[in-house]
């Protein structure tokens, strides 16, 4: 259990949140969720149950690894989520009853990952399209940022022609299904601008039903610079009729390995605390990719999505910020 004082911390993280976000007739008026809301500081998160267990025995270690914990970071569901319906419902209940903004992440395409380190995803598109309307359940009317399948569009080209079309098409469902049935804004996955082209993007997003999301996602997962992915998000934008989007920037704080490498690269750094950028087509700049979470069984990483402490702590050593 945390004590008092790092969730009265956790919660000054949740008002700097909701400050960095303008408001105003104009940002209501273009259909962005994130104005004048809060995001979820979580105080169970996988950083701070690590600060708190350093706490007597690493004291500056512990220190470092606030900034992480400081921080709200998505929350992600896939095939590892039973009862999603529920499982969804009880965090999206948690976070709006403490004033803030539900940002989730979607990543149950089947084929995902095309056996990779994050391999899995649905069994059959038959699967999915109930996953997706069971997550939609969950969420119900409720104000929430979805970003929807990460590499799902960017990674393809590793399918056969006959399932590249069958994974556009559960695209564009899940998105009808979250833009019709839930107070969702959805984010379609574009990878980044390392990636692929931003006309090839901008390609697959439209038979990937983007008219119905609010926009797209980038740098999930991924090092690039914002600088950068702002760029790459104009050139897809003007492509897409003017999408907003999203930038992941909770691992960008040193950009990409000289050599490109994605998976946990050493001498990366956090990048900026979430909040907004000055470009009218960036809705935020979020923390998608819980930092401290392995990207897979590669450069002395556990499996994906499993927390590596010591790769944590040294993305917040070497944050430009914090102190």
């Amino acid at each position: 259990m945390l004590g008092r004082g790092c969730i009265r911390a956790a919660l000054a993280a949740a008002i700097v949140a909701l400050a960095a976000v303008p408001t105003g007739a104009s940002a209501a008026r273009d259909g962005s969720p994130f104005p004048g809301r809060a995001l979820f500081v979580d105080p169970e998160s996988n950083a701070a149950r690590q600060a708190e267990e350093w706490r007597a025995t690493r004291p500056a270690d512990a220190a470092i690894m606030d900034r992480i914990a400081a921080q709200p970071q998505a929350d992600w569901f896939g095939d590892w989520n039973d009862r999603i319906r529920r499982t969804v419902a009880a965090r999206v209940n948690q976070i709006v009853d403490a004033g803030a903004l539900p940002v989730l992440v979607a990543y149950n395409i089947p084929l995902r990952d095309c056996g990779g380190y994050s391999s899995g995803g649905a069994k059959s598109p038959r699967v999915y399209r109930k996953w997706i309307r069971r997550l939609a359940r969950g969420i119900a009317r409720r104000r929430a940022a979805v970003v929807l399948e990460p590499d799902a569009l960017a990674a393809i080209d590793c399918l056969r022609p006959k399932r590249r079309r069958t994974r556009l098409r559960l695209l564009a469902k899940a998105v009808r299904v979250l833009d019709s049935r839930t107070g969702a804004s959805v984010y379609l996955d574009a990878g980044h601008s390392a990636w692929q082209p931003a006309e090839r993007m901008a390609k697959r997003l439209r038979r990937a039903g983007v008219r119905r999301a609010r926009g797209f996602a980038l740098n999930v997962s991924n090092f690039q610079r914002t600088d950068s992915e702002i760029a790459y998000g104009r050139r897809i934008a003007s492509s897409t009729g003017g999408k907003h989007f999203v930038v992941d920037v909770s691992r960008n704080g040193a950009g990409p390995a000289p050599d490109l490498e994605w998976c946990n690269p050493p001498g990366r750094a956090l990048g900026g605390p979430p909040g907004t950028a000055s470009d009218p087509l960036v809705d935020a700049l979020l923390w998608v990719k819980p930092p401290g979470e392995s990207d897979g069984e590669c450069n002395g990483g556990p499996a994906a999505g499993e927390w590596w402490p010591e790769y944590a702590l040294g993305l917040a050593r070497r944050a430009p910020w914090g102190g």
